[in-house]
């Protein structure tokens, strides 16, 4: 009977030990499951932080480019020269300056139409027309612009924007657009 009773508490004692190896089992079983599920959770909200901020740089972006068109906007697409001359004064760097840092923002390519007022030769004005759409271009290209983006043309006297013959008339008739 001995025996039996030694049987009986061995039994006992290795069913204690197995349901003691059991719940360590189940209990690392859940922390394993509990750790999985916390890095998810956290992958998922380092995902959700990058998209906020790449939405944050994309409007920030956006709102730079609004200010920089506004700028232009503001600026005008005319620049105008004094009688004879094709050299920029202080008021043409500055609209040519709102143009150029929109333009070091994007791809595109602009056409610079030169003109001249009605006083003198055709031929004359075709070549200063030429010479002012040439310094336009010169100063963006000094500023960063590359050539190739730069188109210039001259149309000399005969696309006014003001017709007359007088001081009013040609002011407005000595100029690079900006297209």
């Amino acid at each position: 009977m001995k025996h039996f009773f030694d049987a009986v508490s061995m039994t006992k004692a290795l069913s204690v030990i197995f349901a003691v190896l059991f719940t360590v089992g189940c209990a690392s079983t859940d922390t394993t499951d509990a750790d999985a599920q916390a890095e998810a959770d956290a992958a998922e909200a380092r995902k959700q932080q990058q998209m906020e901020a790449d939405k944050a740089r994309m409007e920030a972006e956006k709102a730079r480019m609004k200010a920089l068109e506004d700028a232009v906007a503001a600026a005008g697409n005319v620049v105008y020269f004094d009688f004879d001359k094709s050299t920029l004064n202080s008021a043409t760097r500055r609209v040519l300056d709102a143009h150029i840092a929109l333009l070091r923002e994007n791809n595109g390519s602009v056409r610079l139409e030169g003109h001249a007022d009605e006083r003198g030769t055709r031929e004359y004005n075709m070549a200063l027309g030429e010479r002012r759409a040439k310094a336009v271009a010169d100063y963006m290209a000094v500023n960063g612009i590359a050539r190739y983006r730069l188109e210039t043309v001259s149309y000399g006297e005969e696309r006014p924007a003001m017709a007359g013959s007088s001081e009013a008339a040609w002011s407005k008739n000595r100029r690079v657009e900006i297209k």
